[in-house]
C-alpha cells in the first residue's frame, strides 16, 4: 500500500459528502495522490463502518471489515469508472468483503455472522409476523444467497437505494437487475421456508 494509511473511527459521524468533490478526489487518487484516497476514507468511514456492522454485528469484526473495504477500493480505484457516486460503489465492495469474510467463517465452522436488520426484507415472503425469530432467519438466508444476489437485496431493503442506483453499481441494466431481483426473493422465500420448516 505504500504511504497509504487507512484508519477506521466508527464512533465519528461525518459531515455530508459532496458526489462533484468526490469525483475530485477519486480523480486525483486514481494519479497517485494516496493523502486523496484518505480524505475520501474520512468521507465515508462512517457508512463504510456501520453497512459492515450490520452484517458482522460485531464492532472490532465490523472495524476490520471497514478497513478491508477501503484497502480494497484502494486497489480496485483505477477500474472505477465513474458510473456511479463512489459512495455506491464503496458500498458494494463493502458488501462483497462482507459477505465473503461470513462465507470464510461458515467454512471454517464458526458462528456464522448476520447482517443487521434488512430494513424490511421480510416484505413479500409469506411468513408468519408471529415468530419472533423470523427477522434473525432471513438475516441468515441473504447471507446464503449469491453474492450479487446477497448484494442487491442488502442494498434495496437496507439502504433503500434505488433500482437506478443498485443497477449502476452492479454495472448492469435495470432490467437486469429486476430480473436478478426476482430469482433472489424466490431463493430467499425457498431458504426461508426451509428454514422455518426445521425450527
Amino acid at each position: 500500500m505504500g504511504v497509504l494509511a487507512i484508519r477506521v473511527s466508527p464512533p465519528i459521524m461525518l459531515n455530508p459528502t459532496h458526489d462533484d468533490a468526490d469525483e475530485a478526489l477519486v480523480r486525483r487518487a486514481k494519479r497517485g495522490h494516496a493523502e486523496a484516497f484518505s480524505e475520501l476514507v474520512r468521507r465515508h468511514q462512517h457508512t463504510v463502518y456501520s453497512l459492515a456492522l450490520r452484517y458482522m454485528r460485531d464492532p472490532a469484526l465490523a472495524e476490520d471489515m471497514a478497513q478491508e473495504a477501503f484497502l480494497k477500493g484502494y486497489r480496485l480505484l483505477r477500474g472505477f469508472r465513474g458510473d456511479c457516486r463512489f459512495s455506491t460503489w464503496m458500498y458494494r465492495v463493502t458488501c462483497s468483503v462482507c459477505l465473503t469474510e461470513i462465507a470464510r467463517r461458515r467454512r471454517r465452522g464458526e458462528v456464522p455472522f448476520q447482517p443487521g436488520d434488512p430494513g424490511g426484507a421480510e416484505q413479500g415472503f409469506e411468513i408468519d409476523p408471529s415468530l419472533k425469530d423470523t427477522a434473525e432467519i432471513v438475516r441468515r438466508c441473504v447471507t446464503r444467497l449469491p453474492e450479487r444476489y446477497a448484494t442487491i437485496v442488502t442494498m434495496y431493503y437496507l439502504e433503500q437505494s434505488p433500482y437506478e442506483e443498485i443497477a449502476a453499481a452492479m454495472k448492469i441494466p435495470v432490467g437486469t437487475l429486476k430480473t436478478w431481483m426476482f430469482r433472489a426473493r424466490k431463493e430467499l422465500r425457498v431458504l426461508v421456508e426451509q428454514e422455518l420448516g426445521e425450527v
